[in-house]
C-alpha cells in the first residue's frame, strides 16, 4: 500500500464521496444476504408450513427491498465515480504541472511516447480502482461477513464445515497477488514503449518516406507490439490458472456443504429450507473470495500504475527557484559569464569549459563553430535551462539563481533552431508569449520578421489554422513566425539559434537588415554556422570542443588564419571560383 500512501493527498481530500458511496453500499450487501433468508423462509414456513397468508407479506417486502437496493445501488456506484474522476482531475493536473517544472535534463531522456502512456493509460488505471477497487474490497468483505454471521445462525457444526476450504483459498489468492503485479507492470512498460514507437514513427514521417524505411519501421512496431503481446499472454497465463483452481476449491466447499447438510436434514438438525439458504451463501462466499482475483488485478494495475505516476511527481526538480528569488518585469540585459564549465552528464565531457565574457545591454555576440562545440549551451545557461558545475552566469550583475525563473525567461526572446509551433492560428502563435498583445503589435512584430507577406496570402490570413507542429508551412515560414512571437515579447536578450538556417539567402538578408532595428538597445547572441549571419557582431566567439579558442570582429578573426578564417574558406570558397569564373 505504499504507492497509494504516496498518492493519498490526491484522493484523500475527497474520502467524503467514498464513504457516502460506502454507506450505501452497506444497504445494498445487506439486502443481497436476505435474498438467501427469504428462501428459507418461503420453503420452510410457506410450502412446507402450510402458512400461505405470508405469501403477500414476502411479496411485497421483497419488492420493497428491491426498491430500496436500486436506489442504493445507483448512488454507491455514483458517488463511487465521483470519488475516482475528481482525484485522478487533481492527480493529472500535478502530474502536467510537473511536467512543465522538469529541467531540459529529464527530458534529454524521456520518451514523449511513455509519457503519454503515463499521462492517459496509467492514470485511468489508477482512477478504476479509485472508483471500484476499494469499493469492492468492502463489498467483498462485508459480504462474507455477513454471510458467515447468517450460516453460523443456521448452523455452527455446518458452518464450519463449509469453512474447511476457506484457508486454501485465500493461499492460493495471495500467491495470485505474488504473480500478477510484477506481470502488470511489464504490461505498462511495454505499453510505454509501444505508444513511443508509434509516436516518433508518426513524427518522423516524412523523414521515413522520404528514406524508404516503412518496412523497417513495421518490423520496428511489429518487435515492440510482439513484446506487448507477449506480456499481456504471460498475465493472461497467470490469470487462467487462478480461476480454475479457485472454482475447484469453491466447488469443494459445496460438496461437503451437501454432504454433510443433507446428512443434517436426515437428522432433523436442519430444516430443508437453511439448506437451501446455506447452498446460496456458500456461494456469497466462494464467488466473492473469486472476485477477490479480479480485485487483485485491478489493484496490481493501479499499483503498477501509481508507481509509474510517482516516478514523474517524485523526479528532482534540477532547477529549483530560491524561496527569495527576485520578481522583475524589466531587467537591462547585461550578461556576463565567469569561468563557466557545463557537463550535461555525470562523468561525460565537459559541454563548455571554463568560458567567460561579458555582454552589456545593446552588444551583439556572434557565436560560430562546429556542431557540439558548445553554442547553444551557452544560451541554454542564460535562460537557466541547466545550471552550470562552475563558475557564474550573471544578468545585471546578480546571477541568475537571484531572479525568479519568470523573470528571466520573459526578458528573453528565444529563437530555436527548429521552430515549433502550436496546432492553432497564425495569430495566437504570434501572441503565444504576449498574449495581451493587440493586434497592430502582432502585425508590426509579423513585418519586422519578414512574415506579414506570406501571411496575408493564407487562406485566413492571421486566423489561418495550422497543422501539427505548422504543418503545411515551409521550414523559412515557421521560422519567421517563431522570430515574430520572439520580437512581440520586447525581450531585454535576444538569442538567435541558426534562426536563419531554413531560410534562402535573399529572405535571411531581409530578416537581417529588420533585426537590425530589433536589435538596438538589446543584449543579442547570435548563434550561426553561416558566417554572413554574424559577421557584423560587436564580437565573436569562436568555439572548439566547449572551449573558446578565438574571440573579435570578423576583419580580426580572418587577418588571425585560425578556426574563424577556415570556416570561412570554406563557405566563400566556391563563391570566389564562380565570381573567377565569371571575370574571366
Amino acid at each position: 500500500m505504499d504507492t497509494f500512501r504516496k498518492l493519498k493527498q490526491f484522493y484523500w481530500p475527497y474520502k467524503k464521496f467514498l464513504f457516502i458511496s460506502l454507506f450505501f453500499l452497506l444497504f445494498v450487501t445487506g439486502i443481497t444476504v436476505v435474498y438467501p433468508m427469504v428462501l428459507q423462509i418461503t420453503i420452510d414456513e410457506v410450502v412446507l408450513g402450510g402458512r400461505y397468508n405470508l405469501i403477500p407479506i414476502l411479496a411485497f417486502g421483497f419488492i420493497a427491498i428491491m426498491a430500496v437496493k436500486g436506489i442504493s445501488t445507483y448512488f454507491h456506484q455514483y458517488l463511487g465515480e465521483l470519488f475516482g474522476i475528481q482525484s485522478v482531475y487533481v492527480l493529472r493536473h500535478a502530474l502536467y504541472k510537473k511536467l512543465q517544472k522538469l529541467s531540459f535534463k529529464y527530458y534529454d531522456n524521456a520518451k514523449t511516447g511513455d509519457l503519454m502512456s503515463r499521462l492517459t493509460s496509467d492514470v485511468e488505471g489508477f482512477r478504476f480502482f479509485l472508483s471500484f477497487g476499494f469499493a469492492a474490497v468492502i463489498r467483498i468483505t462485508l459480504l462474507i461477513l455477513i454471510s458467515l454471521v447468517v450460516m453460523f445462525y443456521y448452523s455452527v457444526p455446518l458452518a464450519l464445515v463449509t469453512m474447511a476450504s476457506m484457508p486454501f483459498l485465500a493461499v492460493v489468492t495471495y500467491r495470485f497477488d505474488k504473480k500478477v503485479h510484477p506481470a502488470f507492470r511489464g504490461i505498462r512498460k511495454s505499453l510505454g514503449r509501444l505508444n513511443t514507437r508509434v509516436q516518433e514513427n508518426v513524427s518522423g514521417i516524412h523523414t521515413v518516406k522520404s528514406l524508404s524505411r516503412e518496412d523497417f519501421e513495421i518490423g520496428r512496431f511489429s518487435d515492440s507490439n510482439g513484446n506487448y503481446r507477449e506480456h499481456y499472454l504471460h498475465t493472461a497465463n497467470v490469470w487462467s490458472k487462478f480461476f480454475p483452481l479457485m472454482e475447484f476449491i469453491g466447488n469443494v466447499s459445496v460438496v461437503l456443504l451437501l454432504s454433510f447438510g443433507g446428512y443434517l436434514v436426515i437428522g432433523g438438525e436442519l430444516q430443508p429450507g437453511e439448506l437451501v439458504a446455506f447452498f446460496s451463501l456458500v456461494w456469497y462466499i466462494v464467488w466473492p473470495l473469486t472476485d477477490f482475483g479480479f480485485v487483485i488485478n485491478q489493484f496490481s494495475q493501479a499499483k503498477a500504475s501509481g508507481e509509474r505516476l510517482l516516478e514523474i511527481l517524485e523526479q528532482e526538480e534540477d532547477i529549483k527557484e530560491q524561496p527569495n528569488a527576485e520578481e522583475k518585469l524589466r531587467i537591462n540585459g547585461h550578461v556576463t559569464f565567469k569561468d563557466v564549465t557545463l557537463t550535461y552528464v555525470e562523468d561525460d565531457d565537459e559541454a563548455l569549459k571554463n568560458i567567460s565574457f561579458d555582454a552589456p545591454p545593446g552588444k551583439v555576440l556572434g557565436l560560430i563553430g562546429s556542431t557540439g562545440s558548445g553554442k547553444t549551451s551557452i544560451t541554454q545557461l542564460i535562460t537557466r535551462f541547466y545550471e552550470p558545475e562552475q563558475g557564474e552566469v550573471l544578468i545585471d550583475g546578480k546571477p541568475v539563481q537571484d531572479y525568479s525563473l519568470k523573470s528571466i525567461r520573459k526578458n528573453i526572446g528565444f529563437v530555436l533552431q527548429e521552430a515549433f509551433l502550436f496546432s492553432t492560428t497564425i495569430k495566437e502563435n504570434i501572441r503565444y508569449g504576449n498574449p495581451d498583445a493587440s493586434m497592430d503589435e502582432v502585425i508590426d512584430a509579423a513585418k519586422r520578421a519578414q512574415a506579414h507577406d506570406f501571411i496575408m496570402e493564407m487562406p485566413n490570413g492571421y486566423d489561418t489554422m495550422l497543422g501539427e507542429r505548422g504543418m503545411g508551412l515551409s521550414g523559412g515560414q515557421k521560422q519567421r513566425i517563431a522570430i515574430a512571437r520572439a520580437i512581440l515579447i520586447n525581450p531585454s536578450i535576444l538569442i538567435l539559434d541558426d534562426a536563419t538556417s531554413a531560410v534562402d539567402m535573399e529572405t535571411e538578408f531581409k530578416i537581417q537588415k529588420a533585426l537590425k532595428e530589433v536589435m538596438k538597445g538589446r543584449t543579442t547572441f547570435i548563434i550561426a554556422h553561416r558566417i554572413s549571419s554574424l559577421k557584423h557582431a560587436d564580437e565573436i566567439l569562436v568555439l572548439e570542443d566547449g572551449e573558446v579558442v578565438e574571440r573579435g570582429v570578423h576583419e580580426d578573426l580572418l587577418k588571425n588564419e585560425g578556426t574563424y578564417q577556415r570556416i570561412y574558406d570554406i563557405q566563400y570558397q566556391d563563391k570566389d571560383v564562380i565570381l573567377e569564373h565569371q571575370h574571366g
